[in-house]
């Protein structure tokens, strides 16, 4: 798992640069009551299926959606709603880079055939980053298969291309709106030569997004 913009409102993690202050940080992969995730940032090796899984916290970017915004300008805007401002908005520029040069330093280092990376956004909240989507679209040594999520729909058509690797957005479910008609999860299968083969799986959209009860009056 990785942190979302929303899980800082109230987490300790906002206002610290320690870790083990965090009330999601789990790095017991053998407790299943909760995600895995022993860091901020982080890796994990599973040489037996071929892959390698790098977590990123990039809420740095949550401003993405803009693409007029320069990278000096990104800025973790939900850190209006944490108790400590100025302290949130230094330590999540100090993860976005810690990030970015684990990223790199896997990509460099690790013998798996693929790279399964994850960030809270999708591929369009980095044209700011454009080292970033350049390094997803890099095949010659891995196959980089990225995960994003925050807009609420599941789909491959309103992400920035990372070909000839592949890229989700993964925000399907609803949360406060559903930002698209296609609202479900998505499903990897790894083959015995370790290539990966993924799809969603999607519900009806009335059963995860149900227009809000209204009513008006007229005076």
């Amino acid at each position: 798992s990785v942190y979302g913009n929303h899980d800082y409102h109230k987490d300790p993690c906002a206002c610290s640069p320690d870790p083990n202050d965090c009330a999601q940080i789990n790095g017991n992969v053998s407790d299943l009551d909760y995600f895995v995730m022993p860091n901020h940032t982080w890796y994990q090796e599973h040489p037996d299926l071929g892959v390698e899984i790098i977590g990123m916290d990039l809420n740095k970017y949550m401003k993405g959606w803009n693409h007029d915004l320069e990278a000096h300008a990104q800025v973790f805007e939900d850190c209006n709603w944490s108790p400590c401002k100025e302290k949130c908005l230094q330590y999540s520029n100090e993860r976005a880079g810690r990030s970015f040069d684990l990223f790199f330093e896997r990509t460099k280092a690790s013998s798996a055939k693929n790279l399964l990376v994850m960030s809270h956004y999708p591929t369009d909240y980095f044209s700011s980053a454009e080292f970033f989507l350049t390094a997803l679209s890099d095949n010659s040594t891995h196959n980089i298969l990225y995960f994003g999520a925050h807009r609420h729909n599941t789909d491959q058509w309103s992400t920035f291309s990372t070909s000839p690797n592949e890229n989700w957005v993964v925000g399907g479910g609803g949360g406060y709106s559903c930002d698209g008609p296609q609202q479900g999860f998505v499903v990897g299968e790894i083959y015995h030569d370790y290539s990966i083969h993924t799809y969603n799986m999607l519900v009806d959209y009335d059963t995860c997004c149900i227009s809000p009860a209204t009513s008006t009056t007229t005076v």
